[in-house]
């Protein structure tokens, strides 16, 4: 890790021109920055994979997208994203610094409700980027919050209730938590509405 670098790489560039998202781009972005956090690239594999399972809750233009971002949601934990400390906006802007496109980077900014983290911690910037609330939104967060921190499949009751065991009564997390739960309760069922429809259309 050489540390912050401004400007998008020729491969960067060429995601850019040719308009499509690649996930296996995406994938050898977060295999280069988490190598030093081996349980986080864990856990992005796993989201990853799960979000491959709930795919079909999503348009088929947006697969891609959902796929790269799932892949991408966690890159702010590397030391060449830090910046503000809130993993999910300092994996956006690093990826903006790249040249990615802005609605990925939204999606990592705003994935799993880290907007009430964000008023709970007091961090500024996610106006930064747009919060769509959409299909993919929801997916993304579905299958952050039903991949556990080693990989595993975990229920969203159980993965919340981790994270506050984890983080503390008194931390951040409880505070958002209020109004963070029933979004993500929410997000995950619309998810499970959209791939019935799929599967009965």
């Amino acid at each position: 890790m050489s540390g912050v670098r401004y400007g998008p790489t020729v491969t960067d560039v060429q995601l850019i021109i040719s308009d499509h998202l690649v996930p296996a781009h995406a994938m050898g972005l977060a295999d280069e920055l988490l190598a030093d956090l081996p349980q986080r690239w864990s856990h992005t594999a796993g989201v990853a994979g799960r979000a491959a399972d709930l795919a079909a809750a999503v348009d088929p233009a947006d697969r891609q997208l959902l796929l790269c971002a799932a892949w991408l949601h966690d890159i702010g934990y590397a030391a060449a994203a830090r910046d503000t400390g809130f993993h999910p906006l300092d994996g956006a802007r690093l990826l903006l610094r790249r040249g990615w496109p802005m609605r990925l980077c939204a999606l990592v900014a705003h994935h799993s409700g880290a907007s009430f983290l964000a008023a709970a911690q007091g961090v500024r910037g996610m106006a930064e980027f747009g919060d769509e609330h959409s299909a993919v939104t929801d997916a993304l967060a579905c299958a952050d919050q039903t991949t556990g921190v080693r990989g595993e499949s975990v229920f969203l009751e159980d993965r919340l209730a981790e994270v506050l065991r984890r983080h503390g009564a008194c931390s951040p997390h409880a505070v958002a938590h209020a109004g963070r739960a029933p979004y993500l309760r929410s997000a995950a069922e619309r998810v499970q509405a959209r791939l019935l429809s799929a599967a009965t259309a």
